[in-house]
């Protein structure tokens, strides 16, 4: 029952359209218009206004590009966390060299290196 509610509502919204278009060219009365709409003069004006703002948004001109994806406040969060503990890694591994390095010439033995995933 959704798709055709929508299909009938669109239909309606495509109708009010052409009406709203044929008194802009000339060819219908606001009046006219109105009253094949079955509503006031008040309502449809309203529409007509609210049409011609719709498109002029519509038409203004954009930025190029890919439109930005809105933000996941989750994901944002668990991301500056993954990249936290990314630097922390980091500098463990580089405390844990800095150990090894620093131990080696103690024992005489040298360690082998670190594998890095």
């Amino acid at each position: 029952m959704g798709n055709s509610a929508a299909a009938a509502r669109e239909q309606q919204a495509r109708r009010r359209a052409t009406l709203i278009l044929q008194v802009q060219s000339g060819l219908l009365t606001a009046t006219e218009a109105a009253r094949q709409l079955g509503v006031s003069r008040k309502t449809y004006y309203e529409w007509e206004r609210r049409a011609l703002a719709a498109m002029i948004g519509a038409l203004a001109d954009r930025e190029g590009g890919r439109p930005a994806l809105p933000s996941d406040p989750e994901k944002e969060t668990l991301r500056q966390q993954a990249e936290q503990l990314q630097q922390q890694a980091r500098v463990l591994e580089q405390t844990l060299e800095i150990r090894q390095a620093l131990a080696e010439p103690l024992t005489g033995v040298e360690t082998p290196p670190k594998k890095k995933a």
